[in-house]
């Protein structure tokens, strides 16, 4: 669809709704209700006059005189619409013409439609004295009524008809004015016709009825009719028009002194630019504009025909009267030949002083000067004057925040005016763009980009989450990925349908992968963009507001949660209608596996407490890919090193988080069956443990497949020492749960104790770095940074040991609360953790993703093996031995398994404990059994 054809849509459905509204308001009949929504009704017309304007500026498009209607000799018709056709200013003003006259055409036509009008419905005949007529019969008297019936006997005689007459007179001209200034010259010349006052539809179009509008849809209109070059081939060229429009001045002048009607004096003042004849009649801005606009235009046709508007010029440019003329107020001395001299001085100078004396209420009527300050006024006026950066400046003063509320993100202003602003800033965008000033550009961008903003903001609090991508498609690029995210924030916890919604908006609308432009800078937002920037941020720990007395393991669960939910947005299937559905199905459901794993491991790490409350965000990111990953071969394809790599590890987090699961059902049982309980329930322990220590042992023995060990290890090259760096967000944790408010004491403390968790040889050799702060004003997390050089077997070639090497090593003390020289007792719990390989500069390279893998090894598998120890003594406590027992003994035993240097000094012990207490128990056994 062409611009200017979505200008025309849109000024029909401004009028379309406006017409539903006042329809529905005549049905209801309700007073207040109603009054609101005829109001709104007449402001979506105000919307609809202002796209028509815009249409009439720029979408109608300039049209030349066809070759088969240029006549020769020429004639005055002819010469007035190339004239028109060529000159800038006479084009606008022609223009402007046809806009108003259409606006008031249209609400004619509105009128009656709704109510029925009554604009040229005058019985035959109406026009005809007949009051008059009588009065005159029965040999009356009156040196104040007319002697004769002729149209000019009123001022000849300086008298009236009757005053029934004279209203219905009064009456028949107000309806010829009307369809005047609607336009409808062949209209309003049937109305005089029918109503038996066929000499004045003779006034009102001369020369032979033929359309005399300087345009070329009146000259192809008239066809090929040569009686005004004939005419004009005996007269003169322009004489007979001089002439016509010196009477219709002479007419207006004599009538306005005789005060004989208002609407007669305005009609004969309209054809001849006697502006001060035709103002007082116009008591509404769009007529006062367009008799103005109409005047000046007439008169530059005129002064074009009559020799050239150069010789109307002082020297300053500005029109007036030629010298040696006299005074042009004396009207005595000018006559047809000296047309237009007599209503030169009446016109602008420019559209500038024009639009001026619209605001003088000395000029004009209080009513029109008042309008002008009316918003819709203040828009067309700008749209006329070409000043487009007053006019976004005019649309974002109304619409902006007020005073200290600068939140761009909540709408401001009447909901209308957005959304015409919004629309706005976009057409002018296309019909400008080849013309447009750098200063002007960056003006239609910057503001038009708040403008866009806050309507598409508008539309997302209306629920309208399907229409943003629209308007959010034309934003800069920061801005569109903004309004995105925020919109993505605010929607997380919302229904499916609403943020599946949001995703249709985002990828139909915007391009999948960032694109470039001419100049190599990102040209738009893209929806992966988006996303990484909704994944990174839910990431960010949000615990500033933490009530450091609550329980920080179920803070950590509720955040987790929210983490996860994040993942919705990469789990919905992409329309087919997009391009390349598929594959942009397959990268999408390929980050969320990875960014899945990442959330994995941190869940882990928040989740060692032996507690029944499950790991909500754990199991809602199993949920949410459930289905995508039921055939991944067809979703995934599985052929990439890096997909297969990250859906093993998916599967690995799924068995142990299975495992976790059945272990919290376990424990909640165990709590439930506190008190006396009955043979049954403790037939459901028992079986309930019996499957966690079977599940446990399933993941603990796998062979040739160890848990989280990945079958290959890329391994890297560098010709530069190469830098291993961590980066943790976490909370301190004391042995209740209560959380810890770190200070600058305690950061030094923990960077020390951090420090001492390795030998002083590696921390030397190595080159380790600590540095501990906190995560930001009246934050309860801290942020640790470790750094350190890459060795082969940690950072160079496979990680043999698979336990992440030195910072793993590092963070884990810190996990599982050993760390030297620091508070007993104290835990780590790790809100996010990330790892990277580093250059010497400090820059950022490939993720070490073995070092969160070594690390969630090192946390996770003692961690479970200590949770079997504990089942195994209750099962054993309870007479129901479990034959695994020995082979858990001999997995962490053994030196193949690797599996021993994952426990800390502390885990060793409490391993021991449970085996002394097993022993108890089964010994107990055997002596009961013996005796």
């Amino acid at each position: 669809m062409s611009i200017p054809d979505l200008i025309l849509r849109l000024e029909a459905a401004c009028r379309n709704v406006s017409e539903s509204i006042n329809n529905s308001c005549s049905e209801r009949h309700r007073i207040v209700e109603d009054r609101l929504m005829r109001q709104k009704a007449r402001l979506l017309l105000d919307e609809a006059a202002s796209w028509s304007l815009l249409w009439y500026l720029y979408g109608k498009g300039n049209e030349e005189i066809p070759e088969d209607s240029i006549v020769l000799p020429t004639t005055s018709h002819l010469d007035a619409c190339q004239f028109v056709a060529d000159d800038h200013n006479a084009q606008l003003c022609f223009r402007l013409v046809q806009w108003l006259e259409g606006l008031a055409s249209k609400a004619l036509d509105l009128e009656n439609k709704v109510r029925g009008s009554h604009v040229g419905t005058h019985l035959p005949t109406s026009g005809v004295w007949n009051h008059t007529q009588r009065f005159l019969k029965k040999g009356s008297m009156n040196e104040k009524i007319v002697q004769h019936l002729d149209f000019d006997a009123s001022t000849r005689e300086h008298a009236q008809p009757l005053p029934d007459d004279k209203r219905q007179d009064e009456s028949l001209l107000e309806d010829v004015w009307i369809l005047l200034r609607a336009g409808r010259l062949e209209e309003a010349c049937n109305l005089c016709r029918a109503a038996g006052q066929s000499w004045r539809a003779a006034t009102l179009r001369p020369f032979g009825g033929m359309d005399h509008t300087p345009s070329v849809e009146a000259l192809i209109r008239n066809g090929k009719d040569r009686s005004l070059q004939a005419m004009e081939l005996e007269s003169g060229i322009n004489h007979q028009r001089r002439l016509w429009k010196w009477a219709s001045f002479c007419a207006s002048e004599k009538i306005a002194e005789q005060e004989s009607g208002k609407y007669e004096t305005a009609i004969y003042a309209a054809n001849c630019s006697n502006v001060k004849r035709i103002l007082p009649i116009c008591t509404d801005w769009e007529t006062a504009c367009w008799a103005l606009t109409k005047s000046w235009l007439d008169v530059q046709v005129d002064m074009e025909l009559s020799g050239g508007m150069d010789q109307y010029r002082n020297s300053d440019g500005a029109i007036e009267g030629s010298p040696g003329q006299g005074d042009l107020n004396s009207q005595s001395y000018l006559g047809p030949e000296s047309w237009p001299l007599q209503v030169i001085k009446q016109q602008p100078r420019d559209l500038s002083a024009l639009l001026q004396k619209l605001h003088s209420s000395e000029s004009v009527h209080e009513a029109v000067s008042r309008g002008c300050k009316e918003q819709h006024r203040q828009i067309e006026m700008s749209l006329m004057m070409v000043d487009i950066p007053r006019l976004l400046d005019l649309i974002w003063s109304w619409i902006s925040p007020s005073g200290n509320d600068e939140d761009i993100f909540r709408p401001h202003g009447d909901p209308q005016m957005i959304r015409f602003g919004a629309h706005l800033v976009l057409v002018l965008r296309h019909l400008l763009a080849d013309d447009m000033k750098d200063s002007f550009r960056e003006k239609l961008m910057t503001l038009g980009d708040l403008i866009l903003h806050m309507y598409a903001m508008f539309l997302f609090s209306k629920q309208h989450e399907e229409l943003v991508g629209i308007y959010a498609s034309q934003l800069a690029r920061h801005r569109c990925i903004d309004l995105f995210v925020h919109m993505m924030e605010l929607r997380l916890n919302g229904s499916v349908h609403v943020r599946f919604k949001i995703f249709l908006s985002a990828i139909e609308y915007l391009p999948f992968s960032p694109d470039f432009d001419s100049n190599g800078s990102f040209e738009k937002g893209s929806f992966e963009e988006i996303i990484e920037r909704v994944l990174s941020r839910s990431r960010e720990v949000k615990v500033g507001k933490f009530d450091g007395s609550s329980d920080v393991t179920e803070q950590c669960r509720l955040q987790s949660l929210q983490k996860a939910m994040v993942v919705q947005w990469l789990c919905f299937t992409p329309p087919s209608t997009i391009t390349d559905a598929i594959r942009v199905g397959t990268k999408l459901l390929l980050r969320a596996l990875m960014h899945s794993n990442v959330l994995f491991r941190e869940f882990a790490l928040i989740s060692m407490w032996r507690i029944p409350a499950l790991p909500s965000g754990a199991h809602t990111l199993l949920s949410l890919l459930a289905e995508p990953l039921k055939h991944p071969s067809e979703t995934l394809g599985t052929e990439d090193p890096d997909t297969s790599d990250s859906l093993r590890e998916f599967w690995d987090w799924n068995e142990y988080y299975s495992c976790d699961a059945t272990y919290r059902s376990w424990l909640q049982i165990e709590l439930d069956n506190a008190e006396d309980v009955s043979n049954e329930e403790k037939q459901r322990a028992t079986a309930v443990a019996m499957e966690t220590l079977s599940s446990s042992m399933g993941l603990l023995l796998r062979e040739g497949n160890p848990w989280l060990v990945p079958t290959e290890d890329q391994i890297y090259d560098f010709v530069e020492p190469t830098n291993l760096e961590l980066h943790a967000t976490a909370m301190l944790c004391l042995p209740s749960g209560e959380c810890m408010f770190p200070d600058a004491t305690l950061c030094t403390s923990l960077t020390s104790a951090l420090y001492s968790s390795v030998s002083d040889e590696v921390v030397s050799s190595r080159q380790l770095q600590v540095n501990v702060s906190i995560s930001g004003k009246d934050s309860s997390s801290v942020e640790v940074a470790l750094r350190c050089l890459a060795t082969e077997n940690d950072g160079f070639g496979p990680n043999k040991l698979a336990d992440g090497g030195i910072l793993a090593a590092v963070i884990a003390a810190g996990v599982k609360g050993e760390l030297a020289r620091f508070q007993t007792g104290v835990t780590m719990e790790i809100m996010r953790v990330d790892a990277w390989y580093s250059g010497s500069d400090g820059s950022l390279g490939n993720p070490a993703t073995y070092i969160l893998r070594g690390l969630s090894r090192r946390c996770c598998i003692p961690e479970l093996i200590l949770r079997c120890m504990q089942v195994s003594v209750s099962l054993m406590e309870t007479g129901n031995a479990h034959e695994s027992h020995d082979e858990l003994i001999e997995l962490v035993a053994s030196s193949e398994t690797g599996i021993l240097h994952l426990f800390s000094q502390n885990q060793l012990q409490e391993f021991l404990m449970f085996e002394r207490e097993y022993c108890i128990w089964k010994m107990e056994l055997l002596g009961e059994s013996a005796v």
